[in-house]
């Protein structure tokens, strides 16, 4: 006689136990997102009224530095001290760049403001991992990582077009100052369920790295990454190549040791976190610009390619969530279909190519960074060490950020140089093809 044994059931990230903590964090989320997509449709206007073009890039490369500082910072508060402090520090350095922002008479405090958002958005991501790993049981957090991926689809449909509303009928300011007031009763749903949560106790400190050495590294990274795409922004090669050289000193030296050579497990993990990144938010830059001046789509139709994207993101991670153990499988095929995905975007650069191809093509890149994002990101939980969530998730994140920084450089001066598209997406294609022989070294399998 054959037992059957039933695979283990796994609970729904919307139980009794998990509901209010779920929630909260998925609404918290979603004002991230609507956020994150909304600085980049309010920028133009906002450079205007502020007389601020001279100082337009550092309102995105401000953000981007801080939060690589406060993600170091954030990952090994969270393993010390738990996940609450530094999910409430961010959040209140998140929303108050944002009153900052909303309240600048002038863009030197502007950029004040989008500096505390870095901050405060890096260590909130960051402490968020460390509480996934130490709430949810580990056979859920598939389906959280997906769960917290689908934050984004809605803001990615409507962000857009509610915040050109808001600019043209109102103010640009209210982009930033009506996001804390919806923040308050998100939080107070999180506040209610990490009272109700059950935790695993912290590691005792003397378990845990020395920290300022790390933070002085991670403050080395950010200006390392500013100066380079501050300098391909302006056209100046020696600070791009003097960025690259910080980089090249500190960033090793924040990430697990054998990433840079893709050591099996936890560094490839972190290494294929940057290349599929990477290669995805740079061609995300490029795919407006392209359909705009070599198609003559309007924002709001090349945005549609954007949203179709965003959406298949979202399927893809719902996805992942149902297969949580194909694991090498899933990362060989969505690193594949981000690559295939980039290339079929890039024939829209040719006239004779439909532009309709452009929608379906990203929408292909979107289920693979679907797929990949929070397959890794259930990868670097399952592969730490009790105390050592928030210090390796904040690998991850930093090196996402930076070698997306890396790519959006790069392709930024291919462009000044050449207004070369098709090399662009040359690059990033390679790029994105990497990942699919790093897949198999992403688990400790052989």
């Amino acid at each position: 006689m054959t037992t059957v044994i039933s695979p283990p059931t796994v609970p729904r990230v919307f139980d009794p136990r998990y509901r209010a903590l779920s929630a909260g964090m998925v609404a918290l989320f979603m004002l991230v997102a609507f956020e994150y997509l909304a600085v980049a449709t309010a920028m133009p206007v906002v450079g205007r009224e502020l007389d601020g073009y001279h100082l337009y890039s550092l309102a995105f490369s401000g953000g981007l530095a801080a939060g690589v500082i406060a993600t170091v910072a954030g990952g090994r508060w969270g393993d010390r001290r738990g996940p609450d402090a530094p999910l409430w520090a961010g959040l209140l350095a998140f929303t108050l760049g944002l009153v900052v922002s909303g309240m600048a008479p002038v863009m030197e405090i502007f950029l004040v403001g989008r500096f505390l958002q870095g901050l405060g958005g890096g260590m909130f991501n960051v402490a968020v991992y460390v509480l996934v790993g130490r709430v949810y049981p580990a056979i859920m957090h598939p389906r959280v990582f997906s769960l917290l991926a689908a934050a984004w689809v809605l803001p990615s449909v409507i962000g857009p077009a509610i915040t050109g509303l808001v600019t043209e009928r109102f103010s640009w300011r209210w982009v930033f100052l009506a996001v804390p007031l919806l923040a308050a009763p998100a939080a107070l749903v999180l506040w209610r369920g990490l009272r109700a949560s059950v935790r695993e106790t912290p590691p005792p400190p003397e378990q845990t790295r020395a920290f300022l050495p790390r933070l002085l590294l991670g403050g080395l990274a950010a200006i390392g990454a500013g100066l380079l795409q501050y300098g391909s922004g302006a056209r100046h090669i020696p600070l791009m190549v003097a960025g690259l050289l910080v980089l090249v000193v500190a960033l090793p030296r924040l990430l697990p040791p054998g990433t840079v050579r893709a050591a099996r497990g936890l560094p490839t993990v972190v290494a294929l976190r940057g290349v599929a990144a990477g290669s995805f938010f740079a061609a995300e830059v490029l795919v407006p610009l392209v359909l705009a001046q070599e198609r003559g789509l309007s924002p709001a139709q090349a945005g549609l390619v954007l949203t179709g994207g965003a959406v298949s993101w979202s399927f893809g991670s719902w996805l992942q969530g149902r297969k949580p153990y194909a694991r090498k499988g899933m990362l060989r095929a969505g690193s594949a279909l981000i690559a295939a995905g980039i290339a079929g975007t890039a024939l829209a650069v040719a006239g004779v190519v439909p532009v309709a191809l452009s929608f379906v093509a990203w929408s292909v890149a979107g289920l693979g960074i679907g797929v990949v994002y929070p397959t890794l990101s259930v990868l670097v939980l399952e592969l730490s060490e009790p105390g050592e969530q928030g210090h390796n998730s904040a690998s991850l994140s930093v090196g996402e950020s930076v070698l997306t920084i890396v790519a959006v450089a790069v392709t930024g001066a291919v462009l000044t140089v050449s207004a070369a598209y098709a090399v662009c997406f040359a690059l990033l294609v390679a790029l994105a093809a990497v990942g699919v022989p790093l897949a198999g070294r992403a688990t400790m399998e052989t």
